[in-house]
């Protein structure tokens, strides 16, 4: 998957990281955080859906942090309503 240098500059910038170092697991992070979010929530676009690309930076920042398993239960209602927004969106585009 291609991760757009703009998200990966953003993440960088979110999590004080001016080095490249990490770059290449910071876009295995990003990957990994959309594939698992988009499973639950729907497809959506990282660089146009806010909600989602917040989710994602969050997601990476525990996995970075190491403390993936306590992501869902503290975003489960972000989680929900980006879960609700891609249905709702999906639900318009079907109906036109």
């Amino acid at each position: 998957m291609y991760i757009p240098i703009d998200v990966l500059e953003k993440l960088k910038s979110r999590l004080h990281i001016v080095n490249s170092e990490s770059d290449r697991n910071l876009e295995e992070m990003i990957e990994a955080s959309i594939v698992k979010l988009q499973n639950t929530c729907g497809d959506f676009n990282i660089q146009e859906n806010a909600q989602a690309r917040e989710l994602v930076f969050e997601r990476v920042r525990y996995a970075y942090n190491d403390v993936l398993e306590h992501f869902e239960k503290n975003f489960s209602r972000e989680i929900t309503d980006l879960r609700s927004e891609e249905h709702t969106s999906e639900l318009q585009s079907l109906s036109v």
